[in-house]
């Protein structure tokens, strides 16, 4: 294929990102995406796709959530960031601007955009994304700019518009309109009144195979803006113009982002009330007081592990932060079994925002220096299926019980037992570069820093994690291996986490904050 021939030729290339209609509508585009489904055919990089633009595409699509569709093919999702191992950050909105409520399946609402905007733009520290995938184009830009093969007259979203002015992306990636259009770099900054901000660049393709043979296939190098020199991302090009979406306000449209800066930011209006409700133990009821600056993300529906939500336990809860908390795992383990888990609804590690990632690294580290004071050493690990919510499971392991080598067997033997070959992740390689989100897997990060992961193909055991850190070889409490067995009574749990609790408190960084 294509993709093929310019790998071979310009690459290697690390991503293919397609924006437009993916799922072809003729029965020989049918059959060919049969082959990719039963891995007849593999996809030869990895490559990330928007969701439908039109009701009859929808069907493609299992749900408004990402997931992986065939090996190395995966949908990215209605809307979302995702990060490269190396930095890039790629923000996305899937479809066409929804013109009712209910939105069908292929539209997208300004809750959406204001969604994806709020974490992005909250810190001081934000100054736009790498690049931007939107369906549709944003209204107006070629203002000032040089003029696209469309009629202008009903092209483009004054919501995707908007997004593209708050996101600041470097590239802006559209379809939809059959056309390709490389817009001239505009400028992100007022001159003589703003300081220097990068250029943005906007390019719409045109649709693959397209009888009059416009460019659909856009190839480039760029380094993520986390790793440049402020003054080498701000260079400007000679041909930059002003910025196509900054209009006076009167003729500005009002769109979901502009209506009051609460709203645009996603933050709650009533900021009296914790969402987490009151906790029975009296001093630590301050920790539950340190509400979200911005709304986390929220389930569709009941949710077990959400602090906010009602079904949570509450009495289970061992320490809050800011974006994860702390609690014992119900029919833990062994006594100190705890789970690490983020406040907001996260299906899994590799769709955390950063500042999530770094309050749980924090935790870990406290943990780690919590069990070593008990003579033990910790493993983590967290099963990204049949899970709605991220359950980071970290379970102590006496010193004297076993090796860090012994764990790290024990996983790799009982894997290969049961078909199921574990790889070792090397050093600084992020899980999100081999799993992609919606991929489901198995994860296990041991004390020395070593991790080890299976991609779940079809069927995998539930409590595996489990049933390895409780055999013989290790802690060697093979009926304690499924939760159900392990369950205490209301009052046995609260005398554990209190005791729990009390320990671990000089170790509790929130604590101190």
């Amino acid at each position: 294929c294509l993709v093929q021939t310019i790998q071979k030729k310009a690459g290697p290339f690390d991503l293919l990102l397609c924006v437009g209609e993916f799922f072809g509508s003729t029965p020989e585009a049918e059959a060919e995406w049969q082959q990719y489904k039963t891995g007849a055919k593999k996809a030869p990089v990895h490559t990330y796709i928007l969701g439908a633009a039109s009701q009859k595409a929808a069907k493609s699509f299992p749900s408004a959530d990402g997931c992986e569709l065939a090996d190395n093919i995966t949908y990215l999702g209605r809307r979302g960031v995702f990060t490269g191992v190396s930095g890039l950050q790629i923000a996305y909105v899937s479809g066409r601007e929804a013109l009712q409520e209910p939105a069908p399946a292929h539209c997208f609402t300004s809750k959406d955009l204001s969604a994806l905007v709020a974490p992005l733009t909250g810190g001081s520290k934000f100054r736009g994304v790498d690049v931007l995938l939107t369906s549709q184009w944003p209204r107006g830009v070629w203002q000032y700019g040089n003029p696209p093969e469309v009629n202008t007259k009903f092209c483009g979203s004054d919501s995707v518009a908007d997004l593209a002015d708050h996101l600041k992306p470097r590239y802006h990636f559209a379809a939809l309109e059959g056309a390709h259009y490389e817009r001239l770099p505009y400028r992100n900054h007022v001159i003589l009144q703003e300081n220097a901000q990068h250029v943005s660049r906007f390019i719409a393709l045109a649709a693959v195979g397209n009888p009059a043979k416009k460019k659909y296939l856009y190839a480039f190098n760029i380094v993520p803006m986390k790793t440049m020199e402020p003054s080498e991302l701000v260079k400007q090009p000679q041909d930059v113009t002003e910025n196509p979406y900054r209009r006076t306000a009167k003729d500005k449209p009002k769109t979901g982002f502009n209506a009051t800066p609460e709203e645009e930011r996603g933050v709650p209006m009533d900021k009296t009330n914790s969402p987490a409700g009151p906790v029975s133990q009296g001093s630590f009821n301050k920790s539950f007081k340190k509400i979200l600056k911005k709304q986390p993300p929220q389930p569709t529906g009941p949710c077990w592990f959400c602090l906010a939500s009602p079904q949570v336990e509450k009495h289970l809860v061992i320490s809050i932060g800011t974006h994860c908390y702390l609690a014992l795992a119900k029919g833990s383990l062994t006594p100190h079994h705890m789970l690490i888990l983020p406040i907001g609804h996260y299906q899994s590690v590799v769709e955390l925002s950063s500042e999530v990632l770094l309050e749980m690294e924090k935790y870990k580290s406290a943990l780690k220096s919590f069990y070593k004071s008990k003579g033990e050493r910790c493993v983590l690990f967290e099963r990204n299926y049949r899970s709605q919510h991220l359950q980071l499971q970290v379970v102590p392991v006496p010193l004297d019980r076993c090796t860090t080598e012994d764990i790290k067997e024990a996983f790799m033997v009982q894997a290969q037992e049961q078909q199921m070959e574990m790889m070792e992740i090397p050093e600084h390689t992020d899980l999100k570069q081999i799993a992609p989100p919606g991929t489901p897997y198995f994860y296990v990060e041991l004390d020395s820093g070593e991790k080890l992961y299976y991609r779940i193909q079809k069927h995998f055991p539930l409590q595996f994690g489990r049933e390895v850190l409780a055999s013989e070889a290790l802690l060697n409490i093979p009926t304690r291996a499924d939760w159900r067995e392990c369950k205490q009574s209301r009052e046995e749990e609260e005398a554990s986490c209190k005791q729990l609790r009390d320990d671990f408190q000089p170790y509790d960084f929130a604590w101190e904050d």
